[in-house]
């Protein structure tokens, strides 16, 4: 998969979903492994993108001198303004995944991702995993949030995250025929536990020694730590001579 410049992505059709009944509905727990390659890129990230890029589902882009930075959105913890701030002044470009309760209670921070130029990513209405679900709710958690934000951001979303990082090969196929690409992650830490955060030093020794080529950075807006060091972090990447 090659992200395209953002701009370009808007444009793209989402089709309407479509019954989906072949694929395999065994669920599966992504995790990017620890392993890596002579490019520093996650294994099994590589192996994900080899296994399920026809469902348009991937873990890494294809573009080996780019970065692209993704935040999960389930809840507002104060930081997300101050990480808004960071890429504005960074001139940076990222996508953030939305739950259903962040694009209804979160309007003007949505609203601000829109208007500076960053990607709305699908992370389910509910947040609900998957897989877990009858074909027909797997469906509506995915186009129930896509419809909401059409019709209150006149934004089409294109991307979807699968919630809790659960998904099947059937879940791939049905957000694939809602219209939808799924990005998953080649690179992530334990950043999401507010009351556990990692120290500043920590959070980016950890981000910097996995950077590589084609990654797709998760991290959670809810992170403290995040919020500090993204500005030293995008300094770093493109230092090693990443694009972000």
């Amino acid at each position: 998969m090659k992200i395209k410049p953002y701009a370009a992505l808007l444009t793209a059709a989402v089709m309407p979903c479509t019954a989906v009944y072949a694929a395999d509905s065994t669920k599966i727990g992504y995790g990017q492994g620890t392993a890596t390659d002579e490019k520093n890129r996650p294994v099994d990230a590589v192996q994900f993108n080899s296994r399920y890029g026809d469902l348009d589902a991937f873990a890494l882009s294809e573009d080996e001198k780019r970065i692209i930075i993704t935040f999960d959105q389930g809840y507002e913890n104060g930081y997300t303004a101050k990480i808004l701030d960071t890429l504005k002044e960074k001139d940076v470009q990222a996508i953030f995944f939305l739950t259903g309760p962040y694009a209804k209670t979160e309007s003007a921070l949505v609203q601000r991702m829109i208007d500076e130029g960053h990607v709305l990513g699908n992370h389910g209405m509910t947040h609900a995993s998957l897989p877990t679900l009858s074909d027909e709710n797997a469906k509506e958690e995915i186009m129930s949030l896509h419809n909401y934000v059409m019709n209150n951001y006149g934004y089409q979303m294109q991307y979807f995250r699968c919630p809790c990082g659960e998904y099947s090969e059937k879940a791939l196929e049905t957000a694939q025929q809602c219209g939808y690409k799924t990005l998953f992650w080649s690179s992530a830490y334990v950043d999401w536990k507010t009351d556990q955060q990692p120290s500043p030093q920590e959070g980016l020794r950890k981000l910097t020694e996995a950077a590589h080529g084609g990654e797709i950075l998760l991290l959670h807006s809810v992170s403290s730590t995040n919020a500090e060091i993204l500005g030293e972090l995008i300094d770093s990447f493109r230092a090693m001579g990443y694009t972000v």
